[in-house]
């Protein structure tokens, strides 16, 4: 049996490692021809629901870019229907919630989520990912924010007014919709550790339309609560969020493992920032449409300013875009491997 390869959970400990490991963000999907065949077929909700099938999406990937991780294919939606939240992924737009929350009423409505109950094919997903891959598998939650902000918006937002409005205005709403979704995010992380993840990526995308001031009174204690329970767990725990720049510091201050940074801030500035823990990053996706020699270019720039410090994961600073070639991936993913083999031999 081929040995595992496990770069991926050494970098994220700050451990020696022979070559820099790689993963993309939405690397499941979108510009992958097999997989858009599939979507003729079926929707994201209902291949979530098929575990064999959302299983070879999962490793597709894996397979085609020789990436050292797979991230488990799903939507950080998954888990909200069984709290009592009517949620639709609507194509173009996202999702879209038809009973929005506006009060504390609301968020005393909401339910527990029973993992083993309520997504039991995401965990049997995960326990067939784990006899087919030979590298980490990354699971995920969205954190608090961004899932209270679809929830009070009733589906995407530019300007997240409603969301802060409720923080603002219902403090008492507010900090009781936080505590029933970490209860909900810890539960569900538990449950894919269990099942077999091996890794823990917390999504907090919309996270950076809040100033650090209210980050660290409406937002910062319940992701610290989270990331408490969940270093008990003893799985590598990554922060994400874009546009957060302001914020790594406090991200950097919580028991995880792996600080997330977008293609905004430069690996080297945050090192210089007094960020100590691995980080992960940080091409800009839009990078991947370019000429190869530009990409391999700003590829090498972000190499060399990750391995200055042990601790690094080359990502992308957000998802793949459905117009990105995948050949550009493996051949990225190609470059990534040789050029920091080459670099961390010496």
């Amino acid at each position: 049996m081929q040995q595992m390869n496990d770069t991926f959970l050494k970098a994220a400990r700050r451990e020696k490692v022979d070559h820099i490991p790689v993963w993309y963000m939405r690397q499941a999907g979108r510009s992958q021809p097999e997989y858009r065949e599939l979507k003729k077929k079926y929707s994201l909700e209902e291949i979530t629901h098929r575990p064999e099938t959302c299983a070879w999406v999962t490793k597709l990937p894996v397979d085609n870019y020789n990436n050292d991780a797979a991230i488990l294919y799903k939507d950080i939606m998954t888990p909200l229907p069984a709290m009592g939240v009517d949620v639709q992924i609507k194509s173009g737009i996202g999702p879209v919630i038809s009973n929005p929350v506006t009060s504390l009423a609301d968020v005393n409505k909401l339910t527990e989520l029973h993992p083993e109950k309520d997504v039991d094919y995401v965990l049997e997903t995960i326990r067939i990912l784990r006899t087919q891959l030979q590298v980490p598998l990354i699971s995920f939650s969205g954190a608090p924010f961004t899932l209270a902000s679809y929830m009070i918006e009733g589906g995407p937002s530019k300007n997240y007014t409603k969301t802060k409005a409720m923080m603002y205005s219902q403090p008492e709403a507010w900090n009781a919709l936080m505590e029933k979704l970490g209860d909900m995010v810890i539960t569900y992380a538990r449950a894919q550790i269990k099942a077999g993840s091996q890794a823990i990526q917390i999504f907090d995308s919309w996270i950076g339309a809040l100033s650090q001031a209210d980050y660290q009174q409406y937002v910062k204690p319940v992701m610290r609560r989270i990331f408490a329970e969940l270093s008990k767990e003893n799985v590598p725990l990554i922060m994400h969020g874009v546009g957060a720049r302001h914020l790594t510091q406090d991200w950097a201050e919580l028991p995880l493992d792996v600080v997330g940074l977008d293609w905004r801030y430069p690996i080297a500035e945050a090192r210089r920032d007094g960020i100590t823990k691995a980080v992960q990053g940080n091409l800009d996706p839009s990078v991947l449409l370019a000429p190869w020699p530009v990409i391999e270019a700003k590829a090498k720039e972000i190499l060399d300013q990750g391995m200055e410090q042990p601790g690094f994961i080359f990502n992308l600073g957000h998802g793949v875009f459905p117009e990105v070639d995948p050949d550009v991936l493996k051949q990225l993913t190609a470059f990534v491997h040789d050029y920091s083999a080459e670099k961390l031999s010496k």
